[in-house]
């Protein structure tokens, strides 16, 4: 429920373990100091528009493809709510070239894997195949990037999929639709209050005409990111790309018009009972600023921050809810600052058997009544920004993270720049930043508690 930031569409879902979701958030970008080089990518933008980062990583004979589109749910006209994630859906089904489901099939005759995701800020697109198999993966997904066909034989029957999607994933899932409201109530105007997958009385008004209008607003080359990860060499990426995106004309983009938060000047507090719930659950989230839109270093502080409070075993809140007072099973915090524009801090926890909801949240409630008072001390953030480096340094051994951090941070209005120099923009963080940084979001009025409980017994 909280730091939930894509859908997965083309499989089961299955959430990120808690720890992956963190680094994956903390890696705006990596480096040891005095290095200022983690991933090492090479970059250049081709003719038509379209930038392209490639990172050699010669550890095992394969290599990750992604494109990224740098348009997700919170572009959407009012009206259309999930429309991103339909296209995402259909873009499967067929090119002038290609039958529905035979990219699909193609990848997999060549023994590789793919998915695709959708954000509120952007649409990802990837698969893994062994490296001499690039130029298959490469073609075809320039193919579909101009080449879409869509029939009302084909996209309606996906409608009533993506509708399925929300029935099973959301409609019979209290944590998921807590979630919903949660965010609802967390965004007064933004459209992060919407969610990714749409309302399901508009999914069902989505046809053939919304999702090619909107393929052909946003999906050109212009527009998008393509970042190539494995065994390869950025001259042979470039002319790859060049032979198969370069051909693709760049096309005019409207700018993404998104209204803004209003101040908020009242606590909110939700609360979910369902015959379902078997393990209740407390979150506590607050608006705060992203990478982005924070000043100061201010983001790179809450992650700081955010690690003091919720990175593990040896964390403030995990250490005294769960081990020293016995009240939580677990208790966390959690901050990503990959927005486009605002994000959000999270507290989260659920009770220990026996103990009750009230009790988890009022133990939650005053550790951050002792953040705010007594700050934290010089200790902790060097012992946090030691352990966030060390993550860091781990990161680079799977394939899959450098394309994952780097097309999140390009298609989410941020550069290689940042990227590359995080840990000398985290190093430089002082005591002083941290606790400006708490003071300044964990301000009630900018609060939605979330309950999640058991339904009453009659």
């Amino acid at each position: 429920m909280l730091g939930l930031q894509t859908i997965p569409s083309r499989k089961i879902y299955r959430s990120m373990k808690p720890a992956l979701v963190a680094l994956v958030a903390l890696l705006a970008g990596l480096a040891t100091p005095g290095s200022a080089r983690v991933f090492d990518p090479s970059s250049f933008t081709l003719d038509n528009g379209l930038q392209v980062v490639v990172i050699s990583n010669k550890r095992a004979p394969i290599v990750t493809h992604m494109i990224w589109y740098k348009v997700g749910a919170a572009d959407e006209a009012p009206g259309e709510s999930g429309l991103a994630h339909f296209l995402e859906h259909v873009m499967f089904k067929g090119t002038k070239s290609l039958a529905p489901g035979e990219f699909s099939q193609i990848i997999a005759d060549n023994g590789g894997q793919e998915n695709a995701f959708t954000s509120w800020d952007f649409t990802a697109y990837y698969q893994t195949v062994a490296a001499d198999r690039l130029e298959i993966v490469m073609r075809h997904e320039a193919d579909r990037m101009s080449n879409l066909v869509l029939t009302d034989e084909i996209v309606l029957p996906e409608r009533e999929v993506v509708r399925e999607e929300r029935r099973s994933r959301i409609d019979n899932n209290p944590a998921a639709q807590l979630g919903e409201i949660i965010r609802a109530s967390l965004y007064l105007n933004h459209p992060y209050r919407i969610p990714i997958i749409g309302w399901d009385h508009e999914i069902s008004a989505l046809n053939t005409e919304n999702a090619l209008a909107f393929y052909r607003r946003w999906y050109v080359p212009n527009n998008a990111v393509l970042v190539v990860a494995g065994d390869v060499e950025p001259e042979a990426v470039r002319a790859l790309a060049e032979k198969y995106y370069g051909p693709i004309p760049e096309r005019a983009v409207p700018q993404r018009q998104r209204p803004t938060e209003p101040p908020q000047n009242a606590a909110r507090r939700v609360i979910l009972e369902s015959p379902r719930v078997r393990e209740p659950s407390l979150s506590i989230s607050y608006i705060a600023p992203s990478h982005r839109t924070a000043g100061n270093g201010e983001g790179y502080a809450l992650q700081v921050l955010t690690e003091i409070l919720g990175g593990g075993a040896t964390s403030r809140l995990y250490s005294r809810l769960v081990v020293e007072q016995g009240l939580a099973a677990s208790a966390g915090s959690g901050y990503s600052g990959n927005s486009f524009d605002t994000s959000s801090f999270d507290f989260y926890a659920s009770p220990r058997q026996g103990v009750t909801l009230e009790a988890v949240e009022a133990a939650v409630r005053a550790e951050i009544e002792a953040l705010l008072r007594d700050g934290v001390s010089d200790d902790e953030v060097a012992a946090a920004k030691k352990r966030l480096r060390a993550d860091a340094i781990f990161a680079r051994d799977a394939l899959g993270t450098a394309p994952n951090v780097i097309g999140r941070a390009l298609a989410s209005g941020r550069t290689l720049e940042d990227v590359e120099t995080w840990p000398e923009l985290v190093s430089a963080v002082t005591v002083d930043a941290v606790n400006a940084a708490a003071r300044a979001v964990l301000r009630d009025t900018n609060s939605v508690t979330g309950l999640l409980k058991p339904e009453p017994s009659s």
